[in-house]
């Protein structure tokens, strides 16, 4: 994620953000069934982590977690989480080659630029262990629009988000839907896929 007022905006609001996301990560089942599918001891990449609750829940769980995010403040929050190694990193930053069991991609990708989205999901297949498990949830819909914060979105259809994790080499497992309201008040449907590479 590039976008300076999409950053700006997560940087203004982390302290809102993490009471919002520690609350609804206590009873998460896409992310109950993310640590499940995993290796206990293993290796997991939190993807836009914000203020850590996710990373905080792997890590409680056993696993061995890397959070990332492009904005300070909510990496400075995620270090505060025992067992979590938190760095300050762009999506398109991630490297390397069969390193995690799973990559945790939930709300974050949707900041991507659409261009850049094959390229990052292939990082992210080469960062995992062969079968290693994604998650990786979007909002539907079409086009690229900010929001009444001023977050930039890149809205996706099902079918789209299908074919860009088949074009990275990725194998859909299961899907969830849903509807929620976000952080700016509004609610938004949404889809959640997990697959293996």
């Amino acid at each position: 994620m590039s976008d300076p007022e999409t950053l700006r905006v997560y940087a203004a609001k982390h302290a809102d953000y993490a009471t919002r996301t520690d609350d609804h990560n206590k009873t998460d089942p896409l992310l109950a069934a993310f640590i499940a599918n995993l290796d206990s001891g293993g290796r997991a990449l939190d993807l836009g982590c914000g203020p850590g609750a996710s990373a905080a829940a792997m890590a409680r769980a056993g696993l061995r977690v890397t959070a990332v995010d492009a904005v300070a403040e909510m990496v400075a929050l995620a270090a505060r989480h025992p067992g979590v190694t938190a760095l300050q990193q762009r999506f398109e930053d991630i490297d390397g080659t069969g390193i995690y069991g799973g990559i945790w991609a939930n709300f974050s990708l949707l900041h991507a630029d659409r261009a850049a989205l094959p390229d990052i999901l292939g990082a992210l297949h080469r960062a995992l262990v062969p079968k290693g498990r994604l998650h990786i949830a979007m909002k539907l819909g079409n086009g690229t629009q900010r929001d009444n914060l001023g977050r930039l979105y890149t809205y996706v259809t099902e079918n789209e988000l299908r074919g860009l994790l088949g074009g990275a080499g990725f194998t859909i497992t299961e899907k969830a839907e849903g509807r929620d309201k976000g952080l700016d008040g509004t609610y938004a449907d949404w889809i959640a896929l997990a697959a293996y590479g």
